[in-house]
């Protein structure tokens, strides 16, 4: 793998460190220092101003904006597209001693630090800084959002002044006015902002989608001597002056209160909620937040943590990813989604894609259900926009997009949102692995049948049968790996349609016997007819998945094994991310891989391939892969690791736990990799740990690295939290609650309580 660690942030089990300050990494440390709590988030931007380049980002979970692209004369071709808008920066901040401004880009400071607490979220960041009078103020910055609260944050500024003896001003505003870094543009029209009660306010809307957000701050300080308001076209701003003494400390602190309507209908709920605002200012301070958030944190922590004896790099890696993934979401908002950046930057304008129901999904369903259950709800709540989608592109059915944030199509690359069609099989896998783990039938008379049929009546319409009626499949397609475009068969499309198909037929037969009402309403909503389900039926059987016998391999489409041959690990780490080095056309003309496609099909259904099967397809698809995309390496370490390919699983785990820490992409200043940390943590569970949850029952065969003393994760498993630590020779279980679980171990059932049971691991898997 040609790719290589950036190691810039210090080590540490529970913090994320920055000693000294590196303006290279300026950008990428914004991204790793982001703050979320699905509500809201906002980068780790300097608040205090930097004049060199930055992306002062602050977002809200479904805010997003629409830009049209230019009419296009081809049917189905999207013509506009919608992404997450930046929005207020209720952080703003200037600070002035005398008539000099604090600008980290500019002026003279030592003993710089930042750091994440993971405990708690919250994020300080210290630095001395020097005057040009050689004057020196001690500055500290801290910042945090609720996690128990979600639409509260809140800012605490220290300024010690060392020998400093005079008048600061600061400045703390409400500010609409930033640029949206992609599109060049500001999006928002501000509709009333003044003093209420003792606090600055401000309101504004989308230009085109008419969404409002409104903020209301609360500002404190013994020493703070108000001077005036100033009002801007899309900002507003108290000024403060402090008269400042050496040795003496000041303290200012701002809690924020942020208000979103998404929709026309939460108009009134709205206007209540921004009345309401200043009572819930009223009622908390810093320290509440803090203390509010370390005991939400230590919840997650006791059920969600994996902790890593001998490699404390990966250890920080992994809880950074376990961190992030719920900062992004933990299920505060139904039917909200996950995109692919989370709410840390603006690459890939905040859209969801496949990978929320193919490494997403399966976090949420061992760790946090009902946060599971509410993104597949996102999909049921869409479906209208899907089933629009399909008549676009001459389908029946639900087409459901590849890059979404409202729902409708916001890809307009053709290639891309008219060729994939694993969107949509990965909400039917989705539908299928919750369900397979909930038993939850409720859900499926809901919402789960009705996605199921949709879907299948688009895949029974985007397919065809051969020439000779022989065979089905689908044409004119882009599997997973998105360098080879418009193929015929790709076998993941294929086979997820197959699957698709004989699970819809499945739970309609099953719904018909178990639940007959339940099913009537479903079938008469839809329009349900017998033909459809047994054409469903045919197409299934007689769809054609590639497949060499003679060396068991499966082609990753038609016509794969024969492309010219590329070298992956002679490019130069100058030349990624390729797409910004190599023409478009270049890239597909080999047969380099961006990410497993094949191997991701082995992964999601593991138990349906031979050891050989899945040997030999590992050892012919993993020296073309580039890894270009995030989601990629941590496939490549569970198979890797399933196939006792111990230091290659152990390579990749550790490029997918700090794939942003260390910057191998070199894009982490775009954002954090939200989805692929999802995969980050399958990369232990999965990899290390052996979980298998497509067969009956839950099934386990951990394993150790080398590098590794021990090791230990959690599960949510049968109504209660499994703890499976793993040693050099035994594996122990035991359930927080004390239930009795049962579960499958080295292929033998077992029964576990709140008595740790101790197993010794069987020598065929010992390392």
């Amino acid at each position: 793998m040609a790719k290589i660690a950036d190691q810039y942030f210090k080590e540490n089990p529970w913090e994320i460190v920055e000693e000294g300050f590196d303006p290279a990494h300026a950008k990428v440390a914004e991204s790793i220092f982001s703050l979320g709590n699905e509500y809201m988030g906002v980068r780790g931007f300097m608040e205090e101003g930097y004049s060199k380049d930055k992306l002062i980002g602050s977002y809200f979970n479904g805010i997003y904006e629409r830009k049209r692209e230019g009419n296009s004369s081809y049917k189905g071709i999207v013509n506009f597209t919608e992404f997450m808008v930046n929005a207020v920066n209720w952080l703003d901040t200037q600070i002035r001693a005398g008539e000099e401004r604090l600008d980290l880009a500019e002026s003279s400071f030592c003993d710089f630090n930042r750091t994440l607490n993971m405990k708690n979220g919250l994020l300080t960041r210290s630095f001395v800084w020097k005057t040009k009078e050689g004057k020196k103020i001690g500055v500290r910055m801290e910042r945090i959002l609720s996690m128990k609260q979600v639409n509260l944050g809140a800012q605490r500024i220290t300024l010690t002044s060392e020998d400093f003896e005079g008048k600061a001003t600061v400045k703390l505003g409400l500010d609409f006015s930033g640029i949206h870094e992609n599109a060049h543009h500001n999006f928002w029209v501000c509709e009333d902002k003044g003093r209420r009660d003792g606090h600055l306010f401000i309101q504004a809307k989308t230009e085109q989608t008419d969404q409002q957000v409104y903020s209301e701050a609360a500002i404190s300080g013994e020493d703070l001597i108000w001077l005036e308001d100033c009002e801007e076209e899309k900002k507003i701003t108290a000024v403060y002056e402090i008269a400042m003494q050496p040795g003496k400390t000041y303290t200012i602190t701002r809690s924020v209160c942020n208000q979103v309507r998404r929709q026309e209908k939460e108009k009134e709920r709205f206007a209540k909620d921004c009345k309401e605002a200043a009572g819930l200012l009223n009622a908390v301070d810093f320290d509440t937040l803090v203390t509010d958030n370390t005991a939400w944190w230590a919840e997650i922590w006791k059920n969600c943590d994996i902790e890593i004896s001998g490699d404390p790099a990966n250890q920080q890696g992994i809880r950074f990813c376990i961190f992030q993934l719920f900062q992004t979401y933990h299920g505060a908002v139904k039917g909200s989604n996950i995109g692919a950046k989370g709410l840390t930057g603006e690459a890939y304008n905040g859209n969801a894609f496949w990978d929320t129901e193919t490494y997403c999904l399966p976090f949420f369903l061992f760790n946090d259900l009902e946060g599971a259950k509410n993104l597949l709800y996102f999909r049921y709540k869409t479906l209208p926009e899907a089933k629009e989608r399909a008549k676009a592109l001459d389908c029946e059915g639900a087409f459901y997009p590849i890059a979404t944030i409202s729902g409708r199509e916001c890809c307009n690359l053709w290639q891309h949102a008219s060729l994939q069609l694993q969107a949509s099989t990965a909400v039917a896998y989705g539908v299928w692995f919750y369900e397979k783990m909930t038993r939850d039938t409720g859900f499926m008379a809901e919402c789960g049948l009705e996605m199921l049929i949709e879907i299948s009546r688009m895949l029974a319409t985007r397919g065809d049968y051969s020439n000779d009626g022989s065979k089905y499949g689908f044409y004119g397609v882009m599997g997973p790996d998105e360098f080879q475009m418009m193929v015929n068969h790709n076998c993941y499309t294929n086979y997820m349609g197959r699957f698709t198909f004989l699970y819809t037929i499945g739970q309609i037969s099953q719904m018909k016997e178990e639940c007959p009402a339940e099913y009537a309403a479903v079938a008469k909503k839809v329009g349900l007819k017998e033909q459809e389900v047994s054409e469903w039926a045919k197409m299934a059987e007689l769809m054609y998945i590639p497949y060499d016998p003679e060396r068991k391999l499966y082609e990753q489409n038609d016509g794969f094994f024969d492309l010219p041959h590329v070298d992956v690990d002679a490019i130069p780490v100058e030349d990624f991310p390729l797409y910004s080095h190599w023409s478009y056309d270049h890239i597909y003309r080999n047969d380099m891989i961006k990410q497993p496609d094949v191997l991701m099909l082995m992964l999601l259904f593991n138990s349906s391939f031979t050891m050989e099967e899945l040997r030999n397809n590992y050892e012919y698809y993993e020296p073309r892969c580039i890894h270009e995309s995030s989601l990629s390496p941590s496939v490549h370490s569970i198979l890797a690791s399933q196939l006792k390919k111990g230091r290659e699983a152990y390579d990749f785990f550790g490029f997918a736990t700090r794939m942003d820490l260390d910057n191998y992409n070199r894009n982490t200043n775009e954002g954090i990799h939200t989805t692929s940390i999802a995969a980050a943590w399958m990369n232990i569970v999965y990899g290390f740990g052996g979980l298998r949850s497509d067969g009956d029952g839950l099934a386990l065969n951990p394993t150790i690295p080398a590098e590794w003393e021990s090791y230990s994760f959690r599960l949510h498993w049968g109504g209660d939290v499994l703890v499976i630590r793993v040693d050099a020779e035994h594996v122990t279980i035991r359930t927080v609650n004390g239930n009795d679980v049962s579960l499958i171990l080295y292929g033998e059932v077992v029964t576990v309580d709140g008595a740790a049971k101790k197993i010794r691991i069987p020598a065929e898997w010992l390392s």
